[in-house]
């Protein structure tokens, strides 16, 4: 009896000890499981395009307000009483056209001044003549004559104001009868033709010339476009803002384009090859006005920045960040960082 007893208990020792490697095994197998499932992890699939240069025309529009070409203010020389106001703010007025008459009283009597000096220069001028009177009497006369005749004309200048452009009056700061009293009595802008300033980058500066075409719409004209040329380039450029100053002038003939409108300016500066993208590939940078994309290379991607241009349909020119031959993903941008490996499946 006691061998059965010792042969059973062998037999219960030989299987305690088998249990721990079973349960080993399980684990090492299950490890194995999990470090082969991490090894095979996919890959994020994207969608890649090709991208190349083209000649894109470098075209670029810009506000302005339209201006005056020129601007004149109507006023007297010195203090006056206005007789009589002309025209009226609005009125289309001539070069040479009267405006406003002023007071006549300083200039009769400046007048009467001047014949009695006339009346004395001529006796001084026969007694010089005889021997009478100096040289020096006579010049101080004479010089006396002149000033007066010189402060006759200003004053007769002074009493009638005259318009010195074509243009209309935009404004009126007097009544007949007021004394004036500083303020211009007219003010007449030029209005054909009329010009506009843009400020260009200065990238364009040795595109921009005297005479090159400009577009103009205007919004109260929202459907029609207007011929403008550059009529002068300002030679500086801006340090803060790095642009230079481009004067734009439009005929205006009819007279319908007036000071003050919003406009919107479309120059094209020539073509230039740059490499141009599909929209789908341009990624926003979160909490900036930076845009990317993600370029495809032996397996992997990088982060680039790039810097746009045109926008033609569906897609964008690229000034800068992205190479000719490139190949940009287009799709599954979301689930990428820079230097993630990708597996690219564009069909």
């Amino acid at each position: 009896m006691n061998t059965t007893i010792t042969n059973h208990n062998d037999r219960m020792m030989n299987t305690f000890k088998f249990v721990p490697l079973i349960t080993a095994f399980a684990l090492l197998s299950c490890a194995g499981e999990k470090k082969e499932t991490a090894t095979v992890e996919e890959k994020v699939k994207v969608k890649v395009e090709t991208v190349h240069k083209q000649k894109v025309e470098q075209i670029s529009e810009f506000t302005a307000t339209v201006q005056a070409n020129a601007i004149n203010e109507i006023a007297p020389q010195s203090p006056a009483r206005i007789r009589k106001l002309h025209v009226e703010t609005g009125d289309p007025v001539q070069a040479g056209q009267l405006l406003a008459t002023m007071d006549d009283a300083g200039l009769k009597q400046a007048r009467i001044q001047i014949d009695n000096q006339e009346t004395e220069f001529k006796r001084i001028d026969e007694l010089y003549k005889v021997g009478g009177v100096s040289k020096s009497v006579w010049d101080a006369q004479k010089a006396a004559l002149d000033a007066s005749h010189t402060a006759l004309a200003n004053l007769e200048e002074n009493n009638q104001l005259i318009s010195p452009l074509a243009g209309v009056v935009t404004a009126r700061n007097y009544d007949n009868g007021d004394m004036y009293a500083g303020l211009p009595v007219y003010v007449v802008e030029q209005i054909r033709p009329v010009k506009l300033i843009v400020n260009v980058s200065e990238s364009f500066y040795t595109r921009v010339k005297k005479g090159m075409d400009a577009a103009v719409r205007l919004d109260v004209y929202a459907q029609e476009t207007f011929p403008g040329k550059i009529h002068l380039v300002y030679p500086t450029i801006d340090p803060a803002t790095r642009t230079f100053s481009v004067e734009i002038r439009l005929g205006n003939q009819d007279g319908r384009i007036r000071p003050g409108m919003f406009a919107r300016v479309t120059m094209n500066f020539g073509a230039q090859e740059h490499v141009v993208a599909p929209d789908q590939a341009i990624v926003k940078q979160a909490g900036s006005g930076d845009r990317y994309v993600y370029v495809y290379k032996d397996g992997a991607v990088s982060y680039d920045k790039v810097k746009l241009g045109r926008r033609m349909g569906n897609r964008y020119e690229l000034l800068e960040g992205v190479a000719d031959g490139s190949q940009v993903v287009v799709a599954g941008q979301s689930r990428l960082s820079n230097g993630m490996q990708v597996e690219v499946v564009n069909q």
